[in-house]
């Protein structure tokens, strides 16, 4: 039987790659001018950070009902983002979320069957469609993911990188974050691709990504599931007590 969404979207090693979505993020023109504008990203990656993974847990995880709940949360927050309502961004931004998943998955567990990735890619729609992406707009196979992938007009400005810089070099973040930055710098350099790499002056440390990545290929799979889906059970109950006592 093919993987599901619901059996892949739970690993919190694919919290690995969240730096990576959001710089392929920022490489599109209108993301970054939006975000650089009139987003308080830098300033909070806390707090963006914890709004991004409760909208993709309780999209996937949750009930119809949750996942309208957060959907309608998420879209009153980007509502004064200039261009966050536009379906073509919103199209890239859950391209990114799907192909960083995918990346960090195969890194971990190796190559996706055909039938995997298929199954996988149909999936992954509902990242987008929840926030308004018409359905026919997602790729309906890997051929034309990597069609449209391939055809981006990315492009690394000085609002990208001045968004990426605080990102990758926070301030007002607790001291366990500011402990793990390296890795999280070592670990976005070595996922993303070298042009856009070099376009955002990251260098990447070969020697350590290998070391990083054969680590997690060895300890990671063979954690227990309760660790390994922590992540997504905490954002879930926080979601519902949230839900629950606003009522």
């Amino acid at each position: 039987m093919a993987l599901r969404i619901t059996d892949v979207s739970a690993d919190a090693v694919l919290l690995a790659g969240g730096a990576r979505a959001i710089l392929l993020q920022l490489a599109h023109p209108g993301v970054a001018h939006g975000v650089a504008r009139h987003s308080d990203f830098a300033e909070r990656p806390l707090d963006r950070l914890h709004g991004t993974l409760t909208y993709l847990y309780v999209t996937v995880y949750g009930t119809p009902d949750e996942a309208r709940t957060v959907a309608r949360a998420v879209g009153r927050a980007h509502a004064p983002v200039t261009g966050a309502s536009d379906p073509d961004l919103q199209l890239w931004v859950a391209a990114t979320l799907y192909d960083t998943a995918m990346r960090v998955r195969e890194l971990v567990y190796g190559t996706l069957s055909d039938e995997d990735g298929e199954s996988l890619l149909d999936d992954h729609a509902v990242v987008g469609t929840a926030l308004g992406v018409p359905r026919a707009s997602w790729p309906a196979s890997r051929a034309a993911f990597a069609q449209y992938w391939s055809s981006a007009a990315l492009a690394v400005g000085d609002e990208a990188r001045g968004v990426a810089d605080a990102l990758l070099h926070p301030s007002n973040v607790p001291w366990w974050m500011r402990a793990l930055m390296p890795t999280v710098r070592l670990a976005t350099a070595g996922l993303l691709d070298a042009d856009l790499r070099a376009a955002y002056g990251l260098e990447l440390d070969e020697r350590r990504y290998a070391r990083l990545v054969r680590a997690l290929r060895i300890v990671y799979p063979r954690l227990p599931r309760l660790i390994r889906h922590a992540p997504m059970r905490r954002y879930l109950r926080a979601f519902r007590r949230g839900t629950a006592s606003s009522r």
